[in-house]
């Protein structure tokens, strides 16, 4: 017996994609007039997206229309997906160097994975999103991206005027979504926001006001609220199989003038995942530091550890070198104070091995402190940045300058590759860090830890020069990140 409902159903969509893809082929046909309209608006998508994909990924862009987006990404191997035969058509012809391909996206069937997945303004037009948001996890690894844009329902009512008047290309009815309805989907279909912004306050060509508008005034509340687009970035929730051998760790600890930790360092350490090896790196003490490391390295050959001696200064070029010379495949950064606990490490690992977090940073702000762990002012000023750098970043920053971070080995030589961008002015080494791991996308998640009294030695940090530089960041950060 036949199943009349499925029938009709299958007969609405096919109705449906139809009528939306002679649309779009009569949009194609006049796409001069309907660009000129819109011109301002792509481009500052294109500004948008080129922030946030790397040239020379592999990218696939579905709803791709003419390629005009996916070529400006520069990527490494770029496909277009669109089901206009002749926008498809247009873009093999403008683009011969990357591939497109006329298909329905809810029946795409591709066997290849990409770096970065691309749904620009498409999802207000799908039968069904939820069935393609699940067919992307075909195409993406843990380590891929989803990039998506929408607009935001706000704007129903003054884009549907302006297309009565004929001031911008004419749409078929559309889906109307909130951030909430796209979160919700994507965790159903096996992926979780990493973050979401907005975009597009004024979408009209008007010199000096259009730059103003949308680079700052559409960052800051409350103008925010009437944005003309959403943003997010999402990635595939990673299953951890227990197939694969476990990750060696590397714990790289900057010491300077602290002789009288190092034994307590070397054993409170513990071993984690496949291995640990300590990593050194000593720099310019005017105590017996260096003697110290090395002659406990010698005593204990059953550990593996590294000592180097830093050329540089700050810790920030400590870090750096550590890093450079690891071995493992997870790094964490351990402070040679031990004013965070050693042992606090292994749940550090289990949040960046389990693909809960790709890049863990602990807070110190949440536990009560012992009496002399962090002076008053210092206290004050790590909230103000927290707050700060969680605006900038788009993901919740509560402690920009505790000493223990923890990432993946690939993606720091991302960070390092790209370090250019911001600039190498970060003594601490944590502001690299964090600026590097928001600029790749990647999931940023802080756990607590119990902040600890000094114990020996005194602190390397001069709170009042070492806070005006850490203003100059933000405001270098604010036109790096922010105002794009």
């Amino acid at each position: 017996m036949k199943d009349h409902s499925t029938e009709n159903r299958q007969s609405v969509y096919k109705q449906y994609q139809k009528n939306r893809m002679d649309h779009w082929d009569q949009i194609a046909s006049q796409e001069n007039r309907w660009n000129r309209c819109n011109r301002y608006y792509l481009r500052r998508l294109l500004e948008v997206m080129k922030f946030v994909v790397p040239p020379g990924q592999r990218v696939i862009e579905i709803g791709c229309a003419t390629g005009e987006l996916l070529a400006s990404l520069k990527p490494g191997y770029g496909v277009g997906i669109d089901f206009s035969a002749e926008m498809i058509r247009r873009a093999k012809n403008r683009h011969p160097d990357l591939h497109f391909i006329c298909a329905d996206a809810h029946e795409l069937d591709v066997k290849e994975k990409f770096d970065f997945v691309i749904l620009s303004d498409v999802v207000n037009e799908l039968w069904d999103v939820q069935a393609v948001l699940q067919k992307i996890n075909e195409w993406t690894t843990p380590q891929s991206r989803i990039i998506i844009n929408f607009y935001s329902r706000l704007w129903e009512l003054p884009l549907a005027l302006v297309r009565k008047l004929g001031l911008v290309k004419p749409m078929l009815m559309q889906n109307w979504l909130t951030v909430e309805d796209i979160t919700g989907l994507l965790s159903l279909a096996g992926c979780e926001v990493i973050r979401h912004w907005e975009e597009i306050i004024w979408p009209v060509r008007t010199p000096v006001m259009d730059s103003l508008a949308n680079r700052f005034v559409a960052k800051l509340w409350p103008f925010r609220i009437f944005d003309l687009t959403h943003f997010m970035v999402a990635k595939p929730v990673e299953a951890v199989t227990g197939a694969e051998a476990l990750p060696v760790v590397s714990v790289v600890v900057p010491a300077r003038n602290e002789s009288g930790n190092i034994e307590r360092i070397w054993n409170s350490v513990p071993e984690m995942g496949g291995g640990t090896e300590i990593i050194f790196v000593e720099g310019g003490s005017t105590d017996d530091t260096y003697d110290v490391i090395e002659r406990t390295i010698k005593n204990n050959p059953q550990r593996r550890a590294k000592l180097f001696r830093q050329s540089g200064k700050g810790k920030g070029d400590a870090v750096r070198l550590g890093f450079q010379q690891a071995g493992g495949d997870i790094l964490m950064i351990l402070d040679a104070d031990l004013t965070v606990p050693p042992e606090d490490l292994p749940r550090f690992y289990e949040a960046i091995y389990s693909g809960k977090a790709e890049f863990v940073n602990g807070v110190r702000l949440v536990y009560p402190m012992e009496k002399e762990a962090m002076r008053f002012l210092n206290l004050v000023g790590n909230k103000f940045f927290s707050l700060v750098f969680s605006w900038l970043l788009g993901q919740p920053i509560k402690d920009t300058l505790c000493g223990t971070k923890v990432l993946w080995k690939r993606d720091y030589e991302k960070i390092a590759a790209n370090r250019s961008y911001f600039g190498d002015f970060d003594p601490f080494g944590d502001f690299d860090l964090l600026f590097g791991a928001a600029k790749l996308n990647l999931k940023i998640v802080a756990i607590p830890i119990r902040y600890r009294e000094r114990t020996y030695g005194a602190t390397n940090i001069s709170r009042w020069s070492h806070g005006w530089l850490l203003l100059r960041m933000v405001f270098f950060a604010l036109r790096r990140i922010k105002f794009i």
